[in-house]
């Protein structure tokens, strides 16, 4: 992929949501090169109150949005974002970017998912509709072949699909571009489990995020 810096339109603004139960260097690492190769002037972190797709969070709301406001205070470029959290019903994505392209309306919204998600994207609630108001960047692994989406992925998102950052330059919204990342290889789950078993790594968490973790006894 074109690794240029794409030439500065509009405003814009990443959004990276998650359960982040914990927020770990696996969310924070990559999130930061995004930012880097979009030249983005935020990048907006939403967590999930009630997910769709998941079971119930670990930690509850309170507790992961206090450790998002600590990586936010690390990293300047990150901004909490609430309106998910404020929610006592499912969050779903495209309400979320619809509210924010509302907010934002002269910005270009990049929406940031993973190879995982992209794959159950044509599933995800009026999924369309998200396209309608952000472009969605997949950070996808050095090695990762684009042929082995699957037929129906594929059909239904390839007129989507670009390579060429300058093809962003005078879109606002409506676009699927791929980015490879350093391969961070960090499971949530996994890291639960060490905390758990009061493995504490700092390979994989901030020390702010630790030290919260240890302050108020999550994961045990």
């Amino acid at each position: 992929m074109n690794k240029e810096s794409i030439k500065k339109t509009f405003q814009r603004i990443g959004i990276l949501g998650g359960t982040f139960d914990p927020i770990h260097l696996g969310h924070i690492s990559p999130a930061l090169e995004n930012a880097r190769w979009l030249s983005l002037d935020q990048l907006f972190l939403l967590p999930a109150h009630i997910p769709p797709h998941k079971k119930q969070t670990v930690a509850d709301a309170k507790h992961r949005q206090s450790m998002v406001e600590l990586v936010c205070q690390e990293f300047p470029i990150f901004q909490l974002d609430t309106r998910e959290l404020l929610k006592n019903s499912p969050s779903y994505t495209v309400e979320s970017i619809e509210d924010i392209s509302e907010q934002y309306k002269n910005s270009q919204l990049f929406f940031i998912i993973g190879m995982d998600s992209l794959l159950t994207f044509t599933s995800w609630h009026r999924w369309e509709n998200i396209l309608k108001y952000c472009h969605i960047v997949v950070n996808t692994r050095p090695e990762y072949d684009l042929k082995k989406l699957s037929r129906i992925c594929h059909h239904s998102l390839s007129q989507y699909f670009i390579d060429n950052m300058s093809e962003l330059n005078s879109t606002q919204s409506g676009k699927i571009i791929f980015h490879q990342h350093a391969n961070i290889d960090i499971s949530s789950t996994d890291i639960r489990q060490q905390l758990n078993a009061k493995i504490f790594d700092e390979n994989k968490l901030s020390s702010g995020v630790i030290k919260y973790i240890k302050q108020h006894q999550l994961y045990r």
